[in-house]
Formats: structure tokens, C-alpha cells, sequence
């Protein structure tokens, strides 16, 4: 034991250490016939008072628990199980428990969670930034984050070290959506298509590929011209494909569909007929709108595939399959449609999401705006 200063009258419990350092400690009184004590240890006694004085006032209103703190690692497990698992799609659970156990868990696995400080967080992204992209480390605060912040709900921990942490900031890349003329390019050669009405639903709707993948006949009312919105087909961890719920309420929504949607389903209806009588028996019924010749789902896969080899044939510049919901939204902010009704079109949970994301106009749509301006300000007389 190193030599140890007594605390003078009036300190509470702390005194300083041999190396300099300053400790205290908290009375949680008797558990299992055994007095439990919490001790705490900082540089500079201003700071053991402190934080003496914040756990006094947590263990006097029972916000302090007797018991040992789990690691990050024991943490990271329970959370993973019994919370995250109820909560988030397989998939996502699957990159959780990938975040956890190849980065987190290494790392800051040995801490116990009451003893996780921001310094040691703030290290952990220093080293992952060195391998990882930054948007792969914000992902991974984003876990550590949420987890925490459980553990603060069920009174483990007073105060969540990793919001006091910023991650690494990300540049966001600039989305070119399709023009209007590249827009017509592509429902031109989608014509031509077995699967003409995807591309029409994607280019015209914005609806997102596990949504328009996962529609169903009982989901398109003709008569009232409606698409009901309240499944999307996903990849399971196991590669599996599933029908899921939507991901939030805000994506369960009603869609009113113009003519030309309306006339794209009829004639993909008639057509998935035809394979369904060529095949007979042998036809897959899974009264999907969008399927393969056999009538089995189409995995997002060769969806993405189909996509590609579309707008190769049309001619037209290579974008993500994602980017026909972003020129689908950005057209119908250019046509003048109100950003909150675009957020329901879209199944946006917020509007800033629509505002900050799909706002990318055609030149030639904001020519066309300035030159209403200019007939406003100065009209030809």
C-alpha cells in the first residue's frame, strides 16, 4: 500500500494515492451480509469531489446499483439480445453484432461500462479511423451510442459517455439524379421491358427497391387508382428473402397513381398471366406484382442487375438503382409539388430528410423558374 494523505475534515471520503492521484468512495451500504463500497480515482481531488458528489446524489435517489458493472463487452451482449434483437430486422441486428464483435469488443470490450470515459472513446475512433471510412466509424458510434443510452435507462451508468463524443465528420457526396430528358430516355427503352412497370413505379413514385419488389396484387387498387405501401421484400442474414413490414409507420402510406402507372400494372398483369399459363403447375404462386418468369421474388440482387443492363441499353450514364427515387423527388419539387406532400409520397419520417436530400433540380427546370421570375419583376408591356 503506498503512503495515503488523510482527507481533512469535512473532504467525505477521499485521499490521495502515492503516485499523486486522488481517490474516493461512495457507502452503497450492506449487500448479501457484505458492505459495498463504489471507489472512483482522478487526477486532481477538485475532480473526485465532484464526481463523489454526482454519485452520492445518484445512490441517494437509487439511480446507483451495488453490484459490479458489466464490461462493454457484457453490455454489448445483453443489449444485442435482449433489446436491439426485439427492436431492429434481422439484417440490421446482424451488422450490430458485426460492429460489436469486431470493433467495439476488442477495444473498449474490457471497461466496465461505469468506468467507459469519452477519452477512451475518443481513442478507439482515432485507431478505427485508420482503417475504416468515416462513415463505417460513425456507424459504429451510432451502436455504441444506442446501447449506452440503454444502459443509462436501466440505471447501470448516470450519463452516456459516447454522446459527449463527436465521431468523425463525413463528406456527403452530391446525388445526380436523372434530368428530365434522361428521365424520358429511360421509360422509352423501359417500354420494351417484361418488368416495364418497375421502372415506370420507380421513376414516377420514388418508391424504394424492398418496397416495389415486395408489392402484391392485393396492394393495387385499380379501380381508385390507389398503391398501398405496407411491405417490402428484404434479404435475410442467412440470404434468405422475406416479406417484411414496412421499416417505419411513416413508410406505411397510400399512394394515388397517375394513368400512365395504372396502364404499366395492366400490362404486367397480363403478361405474369401468360407465364402463368405457359408454366401451369409448375408456377410459383406468390401474388407478387413484380416476379421472375416462374413467379418466384426477384432478389434485390438481379434486380439491381436488371437495372444496369437497362440503362446500358438506353444509353444512359451509370447511377445507383437508388438514385430513380432521387430524380423521382427532385422532379417533383421542380414541378412545384409541396416538399411535405413529396414526404409522404416518399414515406419520409421527417421532412428535413426531403428538403436536405432531394432537392437536386434539372438545369433546365430552374432556368424555367428564373424566367417566371423575370416575367413577374418585369413584365412585357
Amino acid at each position: 500500500m503506498g503512503e495515503r494523505r488523510r482527507r481533512a475534515k469535512g473532504e467525505g471520503s477521499i485521499y490521495q494515492l502515492a503516485d499523486g492521484r486522488w481517490r474516493g468512495s461512495v457507502d452503497l451500504g450492506w449487500v448479501a451480509g457484505r458492505r459495498k463500497r463504489k471507489q472512483i480515482t482522478r487526477r486532481t481531488k477538485t475532480e473526485v469531489g465532484r464526481e463523489l458528489r454526482r454519485l452520492l446524489a445518484a445512490a441517494e435517489a437509487g439511480q446507483l446499483r451495488p453490484e459490479r458493472s458489466p464490461t462493454v463487452a457484457a453490455w454489448m451482449d445483453t443489449y444485442l439480445h435482449e433489446v436491439a434483437s426485439a427492436r431492429v430486422r434481422p439484417s440490421t441486428l446482424l451488422s450490430y453484432e458485426q460492429f460489436a464483435r469486431l470493433y467495439i469488443d476488442p477495444w473498449l470490450g474490457r471497461h466496465q461500462i461505469d468506468k467507459l470515459r469519452p477519452q477512451h472513446i475518443t481513442a478507439f475512433y482515432r485507431e478505427m479511423s485508420k482503417t475504416l471510412a468515416p462513415s463505417s466509424v460513425r456507424r459504429i458510434h451510432a451502436v455504441l451510442r444506442r446501447a449506452l443510452t440503454v444502459a443509462v435507462r436501466w440505471g447501470l451508468i448516470s450519463t452516456n459517455p459516447a454522446t459527449l463524443v463527436d465521431p468523425p465528420s463525413v463528406t456527403t457526396k452530391e446525388i445526380t439524379p436523372y434530368s428530365v430528358a434522361e428521365a424520358r430516355q429511360l421509360l422509352e427503352y423501359a417500354a420494351q421491358d417484361r418488368l416495364e412497370a418497375r421502372w415506370v413505379i420507380a421513376l414516377t413514385l420514388g418508391l424504394r427497391q424492398g418496397e416495389t419488389l415486395g408489392l402484391g396484387w392485393q396492394h393495387v387498387d385499380f379501380d381508385r387508382r390507389l398503391l398501398h405501401i405496407e411491405r417490402a421484400l428484404q434479404r435475410q442474414p442467412d440470404g434468405s428473402l422475406a416479406l417484411l413490414r414496412t421499416k417505419t409507420e411513416r413508410s406505411k402510406r397510400i399512394i394515388p397513381m397517375p394513368p400512365s402507372v395504372v396502364a404499366a400494372l395492366h400490362r404486367r398483369q397480363v403478361l405474369q398471366q401468360a407465364d402463368r399459363e405457359i408454366l401451369g403447375a409448375e408456377w410459383h404462386d406468390s401474388d407478387l406484382v413484380f416476379t421472375t418468369q416462374l413467379g418466384t421474388p426477384i432478389h434485390p440482387r438481379n434486380d439491381y442487375r436488371a437495372f444496369q443492363r437497362l440503362i446500358q441499353k438506353a444509353g444512359l450514364r451509370r447511377v445507383r438503382l437508388h438514385d430513380l427515387r432521387h430524380t423521382s423527388a427532385s422532379l417533383l419539387l421542380a414541378q412545384g409539388v409541396a416538399a411535405r406532400v413529396v414526404m409522404e409520397i416518399l414515406g419520409h419520417s421527417q421532412i428535413s430528410v426531403t428538403l436536405d436530400t432531394y432537392t437536386h433540380v434539372d438545369p433546365e427546370l430552374n432556368r424555367e423558374a428564373t424566367d417566371r421570375l423575370e416575367d413577374l419583376l418585369w413584365p412585357q408591356y
